[in-house]
């Protein structure tokens, strides 16, 4: 689609001397989700990929596990009045058979709890609608604090619109060894995020045992609930999380890391995969 950055004016200073010049900005605009017909959610996001972020926000929700479950994803014409198709509305098609959840109650409790409320309720419901539990994969992971503090310039060196832009979070997908396995950039970092997940959905490798989540910013409850129902057991940010994040992670028994910049970070949760000493 090609929006995925925009250009506009500015003026720059540097040292007391003002220019003129076009600056690189990234795209923001509304992505409606409709599920079966009918309007479910809208987040701001970065235009792209966004069969695989609407995917990757039922995931998330409970509502998909696999790709079997998934009929089709469209985008929806005459979403205006005059008819045009904007490409900001997707209409995720259920496959035959799959019950169509009512979720509007659990998308509350996670909307508020990612402002600190009801915490109880959230952890509650997160554990009733994950599919899998969080495991490692065929072996026990053991991180080394050296790989970890590798991970971020990895995440950052494959961030090309970040380059341009200078405006957007990022999330990747690593093996235990450190190799990157995939990586999406938006300009919100649960949008990035899902759009994760939504691709593994559509590729059929949920859940995601033995893998690193790395995502730029801080940890939050709803980045957390993400991982957890993905089944990912490392989840790694260069920000610090969220007291429910951390709460969430040893229920669920993910491995939590914050600060992690340079050499440098802390280990909230799940210290057992981390190879100390």
């Amino acid at each position: 689609m090609g929006r995925v950055t925009e250009r506009r004016r500015v003026i720059r200073i540097r040292d007391g001397a003002a220019t003129v010049r076009p600056d690189t900005l990234v795209s923001e605009e509304p992505l409606e989700i409709r599920l079966n017909g009918k309007p479910l959610a809208i987040t701001m996001r970065t235009p792209g990929d966004d069969f695989a972020l609407a995917a990757g926000f039922l995931v998330s929700e409970g509502v998909l596990g696999s790709a079997g479950e998934l009929a089709n994803i469209v985008y929806c014409a005459g979403a205006t009045e005059d008819g045009s198709n904007t490409y900001n509305v997707v209409d995720v098609r259920l496959a035959p058979g799959v019950p169509v959840p009512d979720i509007t109650l659990e998308r509350n409790v996670y909307t508020t709890s990612s402002c600190g409320l009801c915490g109880k309720a959230s952890l509650d419901a997160v554990r009733t609608t994950a599919r899998w539990p969080v495991a490692d994969g065929p072996a026990p992971m053991r991180l080394t604090p050296g790989l970890l503090a590798e991970l971020p310039d990895r995440l950052r060196e494959a961030q090309r619109v970040f380059d341009r832009t200078g405006g957007l979070h990022a999330a990747a997908l690593f093996s235990p060894e450190g190799e990157l396995l995939d990586v999406r950039e938006d300009v919100g970092r649960h949008n990035a995020v899902d759009k994760l997940v939504g691709r593994a959905l559509q590729q059929g490798l949920l859940p995601l045992s033995g893998t690193v989540l790395v995502v730029s910013g801080r940890a939050s409850f709803e980045l957390a609930q993400k991982a957890v129902m993905a089944g990912i057991p490392v989840l790694a940010a260069v920000s610090a999380p969220s007291s429910l994040a951390v709460d969430l992670a040893a229920e669920a028994g993910m491995t939590l890391v914050g600060f992690l910049r340079g050499a440098s970070m802390n280990v909230y949760a799940g210290e057992g995969r981390i190879a100390l000493g």
